[in-house]
């Protein structure tokens, strides 16, 4: 499929990618794609049903022997393949993105330069399967003999977000095909076109038929028989908790393997110690990055009373100064939110801040917003209460609420006091008191006096109702593995 243009996308958006085929869906339902900044349908989509997802499965199951008997060097090679690939349509890929999502350039950049980074990490450690596979175990019992081997877990169903298509559906398939899994993707019907071009990657490359199934669809066409399938081993899913929870309850019915990468309501500290023109640039990075629609967002601002004036002023500032418009202009910082529907739910949350009477330092009232778009402008509110809903759920959108602190205690528990643990960040001027304070912080990710670094050799996960589990980094390959032991004689 190229990625040249919207038009022929659309000529073959109504199809399903299974066994290496495009292949007519049999639902004839379909659903629309959007521009967001245009506020336009660029393509539409099959809706997908139950029968794709079990052709995709049984073209899965069927490829899965033989993909896990190549080994992880022969393995490490397609996944360079794809690496390079996408590297290869950089441009192309970017711009199709920034259309699809809303993200301006830069930030469509890189969500692919991560993507790439990832394929090419866990190309290498597919090789270094190879070298664990019947390593000695050291047992005391003489005249034994134990060896471990990792098996994959088996056929894989992989359902990847909008906010961040291309790398989060790295996240998953990239491991998956490095353990010798095969899989069946689902991307959000939301912003379907970046992940499509994987299909064609798989071609150009040479994927063996069935490793890779694409399909297209929402969660009740897709993600739901996909999720009950008897043959899937496997389900990795990103997105809300709702849904996740849907998810969880679902494969315990079959007591299927799942991975889980849910919400988040992340804080910043700010101590007394932080300079605060420097901590104003960590503080927006964290919170207004693709329009404030990441699941790590640091969207809890906790700053200590002797430095929160002069961090809310330098704040004001900066959020004045942020161009909003089109994705595809070079000098745009903040594009629209994504969908109509996200535009509107954070919308609720901006009238419920004005019924429950919430200081603004910004609320988007003194800014013309763009003609055209799901946009909203940057909010900052501060002194919220920690019983508003405002500073417990997760908004996805670009609002930071801000509390001021007497003392780093009372920062570190306001902190916890939430039902997620997705990632902190930590600013003072002292680091290892950052990092001693980021020990004691429950979250997976913890970042101190910089941006949100996500590396592909650090685990992502998190902590309470924030998921299960663990992507990237070894524990990101040992979640499509199993365990086996072979025991006897020596």
């Amino acid at each position: 499929m190229s990625t040249s243009s919207s038009a022929q996308h659309a000529s073959l958006l109504d199809k399903q990618f299974i066994n290496n085929q495009w292949v007519a869906s049999s639902s004839t339902r379909l659903l629309d794609v959007m521009n967001p900044y245009r506020e336009e349908r660029i393509a539409q989509v099959t809706a997908g049903d139950a029968a794709d997802v079990d052709a995709a499965v049984k073209a899965a199951q069927q490829a899965q022997p033989a993909w896990q008997a190549l080994g992880g060097a022969a393995r490490a090679k397609y996944l360079d393949g794809f690496a390079d690939a996408l590297e290869a349509r950089r441009d192309s890929i970017i711009t199709l993105s920034a259309t699809n999502n809303g993200k301006p350039l830069a930030e469509a950049g890189i969500d692919l330069d991560d993507a790439i980074a990832c394929y090419r990490y866990y190309a290498k450690q597919a090789k270094a399967l190879d070298a664990r596979q019947g390593e000695l175990v050291s047992v005391e019992m003489e005249g034994v003999e134990a060896r471990t081997y990792h098996d994959p877990v088996g056929v894989v169903g992989l359902i990847s977000p909008w906010n961040f298509p291309l790398v989060t559906s790295a996240w998953k398939l990239a491991p998956a095909l490095a353990a010798g899994c095969t899989a069946v993707l689902k991307p959000s019907e939301v912003t379907p076109l970046p992940e499509l071009v994987l299909a064609d990657i798989a071609l150009e490359i040479g994927l063996p038929s069935g490793v890779l199934n694409l399909l297209n669809g929402d969660g009740e066409g897709i993600g739901a028989p996909l999720t009950s399938h008897p043959g899937i081993d496997k389900i990795s899913f990103t997105g809300s908790n709702r849904v996740g929870e849907t998810v969880m309850q679902t494969a315990a019915a079959r007591t299927a393997n799942v991975s889980l990468e849910l919400g988040g309501k992340s804080p910043i500290l700010v101590m007394e110690d932080a300079d605060p023109t420097q901590a104003a640039d960590w503080v927006m990075a964290g919170i207004y990055f693709n329009a404030g629609q990441i699941c790590s967002a640091t969207s809890r601002l906790l700053v200590h009373e002797d430095v929160a004036e002069a961090l809310y002023a330098a704040l004001a500032e900066r959020m004045d100064a942020l161009t909003l418009g089109d994705p595809l202009a070079e000098d745009t910082d903040l594009g629209p939110l994504t969908s109509a529907k996200q535009r509107d739910a954070v919308q609720r949350y901006l009238d419920l801040a004005e019924q429950e009477g919430l200081t603004s330092v910004r609320d988007g009232q003194h800014r013309t917003l763009p003609a055209k778009g799901y946009f909203l402008a940057p909010t900052l509110y501060r002194d919220v209460p920690v019983e508003s809903r405002l500073w417990q759920e997760e908004i996805f959108g670009p609002v930071l609420c801000g509390r001021s602190v007497a003392s780093e205690a009372e920062a570190i528990q306001l902190a916890n006091d939430s039902a997620y643990g997705l990632a902190a960040t930590v600013i003072s001027g002292d680091s290892e008191r950052a990092k001693r304070i980021g020990r004691q912080l429950r979250a997976g990710s913890i970042w101190y006096n910089s941006e949100q670094l996500v590396l592909p050799e650090t685990a992502w996960g998190g902590f309470k109702r924030s998921g299960i589990g663990r992507e990237l980094g070894p524990w990101g390959l040992s979640a499509y593995l199993e365990v086996k032991h072979v025991i006897g004689p020596a």
